[in-house]
């Protein structure tokens, strides 16, 4: 039961990261319309996550950093998850 829900979680949070890196990726292309599918989707995803680090982190120059921050405490946050949920799997 835990490998599954483990799996599962590592499948959102993977999701997510993928999403995150194409985002950024999409933001070099100068014609994209971020008002249509699936761009719209994936900015709609996205945004609240990567608003909440843009507050905090000033772009440097014309580089916004704030979704490479982001990543990095994705990466905590899952490991966090997934620490809990095999703790509370042990009990």
């Amino acid at each position: 039961m835990f490998r599954v829900l483990a799996e599962a979680i590592n499948s959102v949070f993977g999701l997510f990261y993928i999403l995150i890196l194409v985002r950024c990726l999409l933001s070099f292309i100068r014609n994209i319309d971020w008002y249509k599918q699936p761009w719209k989707l994936i900015r709609e995803v996205t945004e609240p996550y990567l608003e909440l680090f843009r507050r905090i982190i000033p772009p440097i120059g014309m580089i916004d950093i704030s979704p490479i921050v982001a990543i990095i405490a994705l990466g905590i946050i899952q490991n966090l998850v997934i620490m809990l949920l095999s703790l509370f799997a042990a009990n």
